[in-house]
This record gives C-alpha cells, structure tokens and sequence, in this order.
C-alpha cells in the first residue's frame, strides 16, 4: 500500500517553505525518496522538551496503521519515552536493551558498520493485536538511555580530515548515514516512517532531519515552546544547504544524494479547550506563530486530555486507539492525521 497525493493545497504551500534558495544550490530528490521507493519520513522534534512530542509521534503512528498502513516508528530521543509507550521498562530491560536499540547501531567505528538498521526493528506486540484485521502494521526501532553520550561520539568523527576533501567526506559520510541505511530493501514496506528526535540540534538529530522528507514541530501555545521555533527553521534550512552543497561539489558517487527536506508545519499540543475553542491565552500563541513564523500551521491540534494522554505508555496501546471514537479526543486527532497524510502526499482513509 502506498501514500498517494491527495491534497495540493497543502503540499503546494510547504513547497514554499525550507527549501534552499536556488541562487545557494539546487535541491533534488529526498534522502529516501528515491525512484520507486514510495516511503515517506517525517522528522518531529522541537528545542522544547514537554511538548507532547512523543504522545504526538506514537498516535500518529497507531492512527495510521489502523487505516491499514505499514508505519514504523525511530526512537531518537535518548528519553525512550517513544520505546516505553509500547514497552515496559521491565520489557525493554530483558528483550531490548542489550542488542536491539538504536544506540547499537550508532556505535562501532561508523553508524550501522556492526549492525544493520534494519536488524533493530521490532513488532510491539500489544498494539499489533489491536491492529488485527485493519491491515497495518506499527513497528518500533527502540532507543536507549545512554544514546544522550552519543553526539559527542559522532562529534569527534567529524575531526581529524587533513585535506578540505576528506572533511566533506566524514560530513556527508556522518549526516547521511541515517537516509542511506533507510534505503535498504527491508524498509520498502512502509508506507511511513516517523523520527522522534531528541529537543536538541546535535549529530543524531541532524541525521535524522537529512533522512526525513518533512520536519513536523509539536508546540505548546506558550511563550517558551513557540520561542525556538523560527530558530529551528534556520538551523534546518542551514543543514539543508550545507549539505548539498558539500554533495554538489563533492565527487559524484551515487552515495550521498541532494536533499530538500521541507517544513511539514507547527502542529499546536496540548491545547485547552473551553466552550469549545482553545483559551485566550493559548489562542494569542497560535496567532503570533501563524502571523510571524516562517513556516505553515495546521489547522488540527492535539487537546489536553490527561484522562487520555495522562497515562501514555502504561497500557502499550496509544490513546488513539483506546478511547471511544466519538470522542471530542480521538474525533479531533483522526482530522490531525487525515490532514498530515494529505499535507505529505499521503491518500486520507
């Protein structure tokens, strides 16, 4: 099954945004969006730590396997608290922690030279069971605690080039590795796959925005969360063009490829509502990031529902899927996702 267009509005403004000028250098094709491979990889992250991220990135994932996607779901955010949104701490202790999490495949002399990307990934099984008989598929990549001593790790490889050559070479070698690892065979069966990144801009971080198609930023409707956000835009851009410049100038090997990673939007988390809108003091947040911010905001948002989102993870089974689907909650997300499956070409059930 694939993720075909079917809302060009949407796609036709993000087009607009993130993308290096052509003046700077021209853009191709994604880190994985090569010719017949339909997967679509979205990045989420935001500076802010605490701003549903990670309750955000795990019902997405379940809502779109429940409309009979094959979806998988990358841990970056040292945290784990993607990983213990599907299992327990006890589980990821026993079955996980050791050989397959991964900060496996981060390690070693370079990403992925010990182990495959694709031998890491694992079926949750609870939320599985309740995908029986829709036709999706959630699977998870899990992290680990210690992936936070990485970046300094990665860091270090970047030195240590004794010609402008070689130190292009460890930068495209380094920031690629993630997008090349996402080309094998194993991972043309999704139709999805969503990064949970770490609310910081170090090494893994970067992989994971030069292996995404579309970056989409959470943020709660306050001072401190929507704050960062036009700095993340400029970070991301920056990324963007260093990169391809580094690969249009650098010698042609079919092994690193241009990018054009693209801002997906601001989706509003958290959000309170009251006589059926969001409060004023949340409603001002929203306004001054659509008004101000260089970079799309969706017009579905994810409420706060501690009776829902309160306990994420202790059930292994998203929300989304749990709670009555009449439900202001859940009535409200499936808008969300239908809207982010049409904002990145993907055909809305």
């Amino acid at each position: 099954m694939t993720l075909e267009k079917s809302h060009e509005g949407l796609m036709s403004r993000t087009r607009q945004q993130f993308q290096v000028p052509v003046s700077t250098v021209i853009v191709t094709v994604s880190g994985v969006g090569h010719e017949g491979i339909s997967m679509k990889v979205i990045a989420v992250m935001n500076y802010k730590g605490g701003v549903g991220k990670t309750t955000l990135t795990a019902n997405l994932g379940a809502e779109i396997a429940n409309r009979g996607h094959k979806v998988l779901l990358i841990d970056l955010d040292p945290q784990a608290n993607l990983t213990f949104s599907f299992y327990s701490v006890a589980q990821w202790r026993e079955e996980l922690r050791k050989d397959t999490t991964i900060m496996r495949w981060y390690e070693g002399d370079s990403p992925g030279r010990d182990v495959g990307l694709h031998e890491l990934i694992v079926s949750p099984p609870i939320v599985n069971e309740q995908l029986d008989g829709t036709g999706g598929k959630l699977d998870l990549i899990s992290s680990h605690l210690k992936l936070i001593d990485m970046d300094l790790r990665l860091a270090a490889r970047l030195g240590g080039g004794t010609t402008l050559g070689e130190s292009k070479r460890k930068f495209l070698e380094l920031h690629g590795c993630l997008a090349r690892a996402l080309r094998h065979e194993s991972f043309q069966e999704y139709d999805l796959v969503l990064i949970d990144c770490a609310p910081n801009f170090g090494l893994i971080t970067k992989t994971a925005i030069v292996a995404s198609d579309h970056v989409l930023v959470p943020a709660k409707a306050d001072y401190l969360s929507t704050l960062g956000i036009s700095y993340l835009d400029g970070n991301c851009h920056d990324l963007v063009a260093e990169y391809n410049d580094y690969v249009t100038h650098g010698q042609r090997d079919n092994v690193n490829e241009t990018i054009e990673t693209r801002f997906l939007g601001v989706v509003f988390t958290m959000v309170k509502i009251y006589a059926g809108k969001p409060i004023a003091t949340q409603q001002y947040y929203m306004e001054d990031v659509r008004v101000n911010a260089n970079m799309d905001v969706l017009g579905g948002t994810m409420r706060d529902s501690p009776k829902y989102f309160g306990d994420a993870g202790e059930s292994g089974v998203p929300a989304v899927l749990r709670a009555p689907v009449t439900d202001d909650v859940v009535v409200e997300f499936r808008k969300l996702a239908t809207e982010i499956l049409d904002g990145i070409g993907g055909k809305a059930r």
